[in-house]
């Protein structure tokens, strides 16, 4: 089994990185894996520690239309050029987290993805460089409120919202090109989507290039490489399981966000 690199929380509240063992428990390190953090002394149980979202990014880039039947389905081309846009930090939420179903919006789609996770800065680097800056892999779900999407013609608002971005629930330093990504709503044994990740338009180093040459990829960043057809809606009381073969699965349920209070 691969390693698995954990982000947790302890019950003194501290955030620690670390391992995860088969037994659940986690022997932390001392600073992020992807900034040569070495393993400590400290141990801790399965139930002295909550496992966090896997990274804390400064911002999560995001790939459009990546697989040519997920172009289809959505009734446009491929992209010549990797099609990008930003979700921001405060949508990612861990396995297990629950995706808040805004008011806002009366169609909320899952979109189930290989995230790749970036281990060095990258600036202008090549895709051969690229390759190099990207540390781990992870799941993702690019939940996002079709509706909202279509009617603001852009994709902020769809895509931003709290929660918008569950990510786990660990990283793995190496994934087959022939691993299989598949999406499973509620108690079905039918996939709603199932695609290898070869079947992406443009490949992870090509992605991390391109995006490169526009911004800066800090440590702990997060791609996010594009959906397979197949995404649909979900509802409140839904639960998404998003499984990539060599990673492990994610899943969250669907709720509403309990009433704020107004402030005047």
């Amino acid at each position: 089994m691969a390693q698995r690199y954990v982000r947790v929380q302890s019950l003194d509240g501290k955030i620690h990185y670390g391992l995860l063992q088969i037994d659940r428990k986690v022997q932390v390190l001392d600073a992020p894996p992807w900034l040569k953090g070495q393993l400590t002394t400290l141990e801790l149980d399965a139930d002295q520690c909550q496992i966090l979202a896997p990274c804390a990014p400064s911002k999560i880039v995001a790939v459009g239309k990546n697989y040519a039947n997920h172009a289809a389905e959505m009734g446009t081309p491929v992209p010549q050029e990797p099609l990008l846009f930003l979700k921001p930090p405060t949508t990612v939420i861990a396995s297990g987290a629950e995706i808040f179903y805004p008011t806002q919006s009366a169609r909320v789609d899952y979109e189930g993805e290989l995230a790749l996770v970036i281990g060095e800065r990258c600036t202008h680097c090549t895709p051969e460089a690229a390759h190099s800056k990207i540390w781990g892999y992870t799941i993702a779900n690019d939940v996002t409120a079709r509706d909202l999407q279509k009617k603001d013609g852009q994709w902020t608002r769809a895509k931003g919202f709290d929660t918008f971005c569950p990510l786990g629930p660990w990283v793995v330093r190496e994934i087959s090109a022939g691993a299989r990504l598949q999406t499973f709503i509620n108690d079905s044994v039918q996939p709603a989507q199932s695609a290898a990740i070869s079947e992406m338009v443009f490949a992870p180093d090509v992605l991390v290039s391109y995006i490169s040459q526009v911004m800066t990829l800090l440590p702990g960043d997060v791609v996010l490489t594009g959906t397979p057809e197949g995404v649909g809606a979900i509802e409140v009381g839904d639960r998404v399981r998003v499984e990539i073969e060599g990673i492990g699965f994610l899943e969250n349920a669907v709720t509403t966000r309990a009433a704020l209070p107004q402030v005047s």
